[in-house]
């Protein structure tokens, strides 16, 4: 007989295998084999979010949906499960993931210096592209973090490996988590990603900046186009597997509304249109984003409330960062409202179980139902390009669904199961029977009050002898009823034990073991149904508080509405012409469209607002030719030619300094590169006009200009002891840069006029135009010889230097300059002795350089000096006796011909651009206040508005703090208070210590 037992176990399984229902529980849920059928019916079914139907079957097999409607007929061999008044809608699917996928461990520091070149052979020149990596080679199924996911709704990710420039490719995974694997594998290449963040595993330097990290990703794209073409002499197998991957999806991890603005400008640039990984902050340009015409993907990790309860501490947290929190839930909605195409990620949030509530959030903010389901189903799945097999419930998609017991969005709906390709993952027991009410509960000639609330798979029990409320616990799971009560009397010591196997709704009974040990039985009888009553409405209610209204820029000095052009008649004014007509009294300056119109005496207003000027003074506006304000980075010190690199690439239109730039009259400043090397990166010159997005504060037909520098910085003698291998070293080695650069870049010249096949280089490109001088070069420089060697090495090259800047030996040098042909000297007022090089440094040297005929201006280089240059350019008047009309044209006319603007900007002349300040006293006195600040006849600022507004962002910060005390005190997770650091950048800074 034991022989034969095997044999006759087989013969039985496959008897079943045969003629049985063919389906055997399989980790916790059901696996179907390849010929039955399942017919889900009498469900609410989505089969899209805007295709619903009622009392509708859905029918799969072999991990498919076959049909879904109301007239589905359902095959002889199907297991049929009856869904009525319960839901079914397609699983979701994040785009964004990093599931299954580890990042690489970041690189060591034990180098002893930077590293400049790449670490690989045969791949791209910089470690930080690698678009030949593939998720689905380092990929490794994580079924504990499958299942929080399940939980969570999901069913399919795609997911990659998220470090570097370029990423390479992601892995599209279903969440099977059972044993059927082989179909997880979706798409092995589903996207290629990209992003603005250097990779940890690499200790590469360069770049060393978000400017550096766009010229990288242009350059890269050129040589991919080069490479494409069959030019290249050498293989790449990153410009290879680019090339290859360019069909894909185009995922670009941007973080925040700057970026995919900036992310979108590149994507234009090479004809591409990438899929931005959002901040969350979207909703403060929202018209900026939708014209990008990019699909985005939004994280849901929305900022905690400050924990305010100190004063403080509350003192420390910024306006914009108190808005944040309470605009940020409504991005979702933002984009719904303006046609914006979004999917949502989990990627952010500290935990899954979290996505839930934050997406009510979002719901709660405004967002439309549908279009949240549609976040996370259809449109993820169009943007991969795999609407055919999921996102919906559609003939032939994959078996991945949600069976619900309402509307997914609800806050007291349950999730059942999660079916993924056929294959069901049990969430919560679906035949676990709703015991929620109240009850008359009887044990043994004893009656007691039982309420039971709670959600239905996690209830809550309280129970009452009379008037008193008796220690309870209630537990509840896989049908079977559990509760343990200390019933309070006197002589009971221990608990009373209830159970009971729960087989119908309204019916509690069993057996009871008594606090003395005794065994006897229990019934409660149901008097009423669960409903929400007050008590429990107030402890769930969520109030949503009242958003503050946006404005541009989002912080407190913002505009609730842009500014408009005005026509404006200054009358009786002390005008400052900063032109051969000097400074005119009691004139007047009449304003249209923009432009000044006419300058004299009893001019008609014309239609235009009439401003009284008597008694004070209207000036051109102040113009700093060297600032640093307005940008996000400011070196590029990856290599010791940044030529390639743009300052107009991270403009800052947010910047506070633009406002506070404003209060000084400032109305156009050069955003310079840093000093960090030799030749630096290329200029940005902006007006001022706060409240526009950044790359409308560029001139038009901006001039071309770049940063050169010498010096202790640009030799890295100040760097640090590490610091030592980049060329060059010495000041003889900052002149052989210039001479090898300048030959390459002339020989790269000849070869593009020649009209031969020549490898598009961005750093070549930018010295071409020097050398064509169609780009002109300001000059970092303190010390004559220095000063003395550049003039000499671009005399050579048949061109001059335009600027020096800081040029702080120029007294010494100024005849040399000037036989130079340099057309600006740049300087401080009276900065000397604050480093070595500046030790001969004297406050004389702006009135020495300007009688030997040179054109001198007074710039800040300080965020703080700037606000303040009309008092820099009067201590000239001190220091060398400059008449107070000179002084003026330091910071207004002689900036402008050193920009080459001087026929656009910076004097009061008829045609000019209407950049005027209206002053209170004196311009050049230290009680002058600049009272309203125009830019091409808008007012971007107003001395008394500024006033009202300190007002009411002090109003403002109150009403949110008491916002989020209330949400403290609902029990909603804070965080502490932390202090928003101004960061001001001046020539070296992200140089020290690099």
């Amino acid at each position: 007989m034991r022989k034969r037992l095997p044999v006759l176990l087989l013969v039985f399984l496959c008897s079943i295998t045969l003629h049985a229902q063919e389906y055997f529980p399989k980790n916790d849920g059901v696996k179907t084999t390849d010929n039955n059928y399942t017919a889900f019916t009498n469900a609410r079914i989505y089969v899209t979010p805007t295709q619903v139907i009622d009392n509708g079957t859905l029918l799969i097999q072999k991990g498919k949906v076959v049909a879904a409607g109301n007239g589905v007929s359902v095959p002889d061999n199907s297991q049929v499960i009856d869904l009525k008044g319960k839901h079914i809608y397609p699983s979701f699917i994040d785009m964004y993931s990093e599931f299954g996928v580890q990042k690489p461990a970041k690189k060591g520091r034990g180098r002893r210096s930077p590293q400049y070149d790449a670490s690989r052979k045969g791949f791209y020149w910089n470690d930080h592209i690698m678009p030949e990596k593939n998720a689905v080679d380092k990929f490794l199924f994580d079924t504990k973090k499958a299942r929080e996911l399940l939980q969570a709704g999901f069913g399919t990710v795609n997911t990659h490996v998220a470090d570097g420039i370029v990423r390479g490719t992601s892995v599209l995974v279903a969440l099977d988590s059972t044993d059927n694997s082989d179909m997880r594998i979706i798409g092995q290449k589903a996207a290629q990603h990209f992003s603005f963040a250097k990779s940890v595993a690499s200790a590469q330097n360069y770049p060393t900046s978000l400017m550096g990290a766009m010229a990288l990703l242009r350059q890269m794209y050129r040589d991919a186009k080069w490479y494409a073409a069959g030019h290249a002499e050498n293989k790449d197998m990153s410009l290879e597997a680019l090339n290859a991957n360019k069909d894909l999806p185009q995922i670009f991890d941007a973080d925040g509304y700057q970026n995919d603005l900036r992310a979108s400008r590149i994507a234009k640039e090479f004809g591409l249109q990438y899929i931005l990984k959002g901040g969350g902050d979207e909703y403060q340009r929202i018209r900026e984003i939708k014209a990008t015409g990019a699909s985005f993907i939004l994280p849901l990790d929305f900022p905690e409330a400050y924990d305010v309860s100190d004063p403080n501490q509350a003192g420390k947290v910024a306006l914009s960062d108190m808005r944040l929190w309470n605009q940020a839930p409504g991005n979702p909605a933002a984009l719904a409202k303006n046609d914006i195409p979004f999917a949502f990620t989990l990627a952010g949030l500290k935990k899954t179980a979290d996505f839930k509530a934050n997406l009510m959030k979002a719901i709660d903010y405004g967002l439309d139902k549908t279009k949240a389901l549609e976040a996370l189903t259809t449109i993820p799945a169009g943007l991969l390009g795999k609407s055919e097999v999921i996102g919906s419930l559609k003939n032939g998609s994959y078996a991945n669904f949600l069976i619900t017991s309402g509307d997914i969005f609800d806050k007291k709906t349950t999730l059942y199961e999660n079916w993924v390709q056929g294959d069901k993952h049990t969430i919560n027991d679906m035949s676990l029977i709703d015991v929620r009410g109240e009850y008359d509960l009887a044990i043994g000639g004893n009656t007691y009050k039982l309420k039971i609330t709670g959600e239905p798979a996690k209830p809550k029990a309280e129970l009452k002898s009379d008037t008193t409320t008796l220690k309870t616990k209630l537990t509840y799971s896989k049908g079977w009823f559990n509760l343990a009560f200390s019933p309070k009397k006197e002589g009971d010591t221990g608990f009373v034990r209830l159970n009971s196997l729960v087989t119908a709704p309204g019916s509690l009974s069993g057996k009871a073991i008594l606090a003395n040990g005794t065994e006897s039985t229990w019934r409660a009888t149901k008097k009423s149904d669960y409903e929400k009553k007050d008590k429990d409405d107030k402890k769930d209610e969520k109030t949503i508080p009242e958003m503050v209204p946006l404005t541009f820029p989002n912080n407190g000095y913002g505009f609730a509405q842009l500014p408009k052009q005005e026509n404006i008649l200054f009358k009786n004014a002390t005008v400052w012409t900063s032109e051969d007509e000097g400074i005119l009294e009691n004139t007047d300056v009449l304003v249209k469209n923009g432009k000044i119109a006419r300058v004299g005496k009893n001019l008609s207003a014309g239609g235009a607002k009439v401003i009284d000027a008597t008694g004070k003074h209207l000036t051109a506006g102040i113009i700093d030719e060297h600032s640093h304000i307005a940008a996000t980075s400011i070196n590029e010190s990856g290599h010791n030619s940044s030529a390639e690199v743009s300052i107009e690439d991270v403009v800052d239109g947010d910047d506070i300094n633009i406002y506070r730039n404003l209060s000084g009259g400032v109305t156009s400043i050069q955003i310079l590169h840093g000093s960090a090397n030799p030749i630096g990166g290329r200029s940005a010159i902006i007006k001022l006009k706060w409240g526009l997005p950044a790359d409308q504060l560029i001139y038009e037909n901006s001039p071309k200009f770049i940063k050169f520098a010498l010096g202790e910085n640009v030799k890295q003698s100040n760097w640090g002891d590490l610091q030592t291998i980049r060329f060059p070293q010495s000041r003889m080695g900052v002149e052989q840069v210039y001479m090898d650069y300048f030959q390459r870049a002339k020989e790269y010249d000849a070869k593009k006029k020649s009209g031969k096949p020549y490898r598009f280089d961005y750093e070549m490109e930018t010295l071409a135009e020097i050398i064509n001088k169609e780009r002109f070069i300001t000059c970092h420089s303190y010390v004559q010889s220095e000063i003395n060697m550049l003039m000499k090495v671009v005399e050579r090259f048949d061109f001059n230097i335009n600027t020096f800047t800081h040029i702080l030996e120029g007294y010494k040098v100024a005849d040399k300059m000037k036989e130079h042909g340099v057309v600006g000297a740049s300087t401080f007022s009276d900065w000397w002795a604050y480093k070595y090089e500046v030790n001969d440094a004297i406050p004389y040297n702006a009135a020495i350089m300007q009688s030997q005929g040179l054109n001198v201006a007074i710039n800040s280089d300080d965020a703080e000096m700037s606000r303040r240059l009309n008092q820099e350019a009067g201590k000239t008047v001190k220091y060398g006796g400059v008449s107070e009309e000179e002084a003026w044209k330091m910071v207004t006319i002689n900036p402008a011909k050193m920009l080459h603007l001087d026929q656009r900007v910076g004097s009061i002349k008829a045609g000019k651009d209407a950049d005027l300040v209206l002053w209170s006293d004196h311009p050049l006195s230290i009680y002058a206040i600049a009272e309203k600040t125009f830019i091409e006849g808008v007012p971007y600022y107003d001395y008394e508005n500024m006033k009202q507004r300190q007002q009411s962002i002090a109003q403002e910060r109150n009403r949110l703090i008491n916002q989020m005390l209330e949400a403290k005190n609902k029990g909603e997770k804070t965080q502490a208070p932390k202090k928003k650091e101004d960061k001001h950048f001046h020539c070296d800074t992200e140089v020290y210590g690099i």
